[in-house]
């Protein structure tokens, strides 16, 4: 189970360059389970025990079992995660041509670390919008080859490389993606163009806009002496998005379980499909019972919030609180913090420490370094959003937001394992 796991979590991050991408992986598993789309735009007909999915910005998307069991009797359980990673994104008129090069501006999308984005293999993807027969229309593109690259300036020029120095995103970050010849112009909406042409076997009239970010090519692999890591870009937070799509589909039919992994949390949720915007409770509020009832739907449930946490680095030991380093391979992390950065507190912490006590899942716990400050995710978002009782975990991880992160081969089979519980669960706290 656990090789399988890992493997499914390989072959979903290759196809998940992007938020896009990622939605539309989880949309297609969704639809192989059984799930119906349901469009926003039209009138809903649910029933107990349909499946449903909805998407919505092509980057976020609501999964949901409607149980046996009426949600007002036995509440609905709620596995909360996000779509969105730190990356780079090309700017509207990115052309730059300097030194005979042909260069793309970029723009960083959330808190990345932005040393390791040097000398890697990178590609492009994302969302590209045109014109097409007077219509304007839509598609995803993944050029998936290595197509641009970020050089370091050598040692020689940066004697002082070593010593740390601050990297200029204007100045510094620009991809290199050709030599020119000559005056040769650059064009990067022909290039778009010639790319829809060759996946989508169409000729656009015009390409009218993009979200393109760029990628590594690299595949994530299992790594180590005794293959105890998982090595990828983007495991924060799709590999919650995974776990929770796992559990959701090995979920029974009992009870009511949703699954909602939104975009833009690098950012801060504040969006129309973010986690700090309306999109939850207007789809639950399009399946629960209405007024009265779905406040108290509301209060009979739970949602756990799946993040990656900070596992304690043996080389940065003095990072963590000494009581509270959170171990590769040692099992889901319960985050806590007193100012609220997290939304979990002693109901919901005790609640999801004994689902892993009786599925025999270890758990750890996290609190931050008194002295430092705190991150956050959308648990406190959409608690404050929805009033629902809320747990923030994770998995541990290393180098969170490097273009390349570092996991425990074990903790994914843990993680699903307790979800899969925790949707099972007959009792709420």
């Amino acid at each position: 189970m656990r090789e399988d796991l890992n493997q499914g979590l390989i072959e979903f991050l290759k196809a998940s360059p992007t938020p896009f991408h990622a939605t539309a992986s989880l949309a297609q598993r969704l639809e192989a389970a059984g799930f119906q789309h349901l469009d926003e735009r039209a009138s809903w007909h649910t029933e107990a025990g349909g499946r449903y999915y909805v998407t919505r910005n092509d980057s976020s998307i609501i999964a949901f079992k409607l149980g046996k069991r009426a949600p007002l009797e036995g509440g609905i359980r709620l596995v909360g995660a996000h779509t969105d990673s730190p990356c780079l994104r090309v700017k509207p008129q990115p052309e730059l041509q300097k030194q005979g090069f042909f260069q793309l501006g970029v723009e960083v999308y959330g808190g990345a670390l932005l040393a390791p984005w040097f000398d890697r293999d990178l590609s492009l993807a994302g969302r590209v919008t045109y014109r097409r027969d007077g219509k304007v229309e839509s598609q995803l593109i993944d050029f998936q080859c290595p197509i641009a690259v970020i050089p370091n300036l050598a040692i020689h020029l940066n004697r002082e490389a070593n010593q740390g120095w601050a990297i200029n995103p204007q100045s510094e970050l620009p991809p290199i993606l050709a030599q020119l010849s000559g005056d040769e112009p650059a064009d990067f909406r022909a290039l778009i163009t010639d790319q829809l042409a060759r996946e989508h076997d169409f000729s656009a009239d015009a390409v009218l806009d993009y979200e393109l970010s760029f990628y590594d090519t690299q595949s994530a692999a299992v790594i180590g002496l005794n293959g105890d890591f998982i090595a990828g870009a983007r495991l924060d937070n799709l590999l919650s998005c995974y776990a929770g799509l796992q559990a959701l589909l090995a979920a029974p039919d009992e009870e009511s379980c949703v699954l909602v992994c939104t975009d833009h949390e690098e950012v801060g949720s504040c969006s129309a499909c973010g986690a700090d915007g309306p999109m939850l409770e207007q789809v639950l509020r399009r399946v629960l019972p209405d007024g009265d009832a779905f406040v108290r739907t509301i209060q009979r449930s739970l949602l756990v919030s799946a993040d990656n946490a900070h596992g304690v680095h043996p080389n940065y030991a003095d990072k963590h609180d000494a009581n509270h380093g959170p171990k590769l391979n040692a099992g889901p992390v319960i985050k806590i913090n007193s100012n609220q950065r997290y939304a979990t507190n002693s109901e919901t912490a005790g609640f999801f420490r004994h689902l892993c006590l009786e599925n025999e899942v270890p758990v750890q716990s996290f609190v931050t370094r008194s002295d430092m400050g705190c991150g956050s995710t959308i648990g406190p978002i959409t608690a404050s959003q929805l009033g629902v009782r809320t747990v923030d975990i994770g998995l541990p991880t290393f180098a969170m937001h490097s273009i390349r992160e570092l996991a425990g081969s074990h903790d994914l089979a843990h993680l699903v394992k307790v979800l899969t519980a925790f949707y099972a669960s007959a009792e709420l706290p």
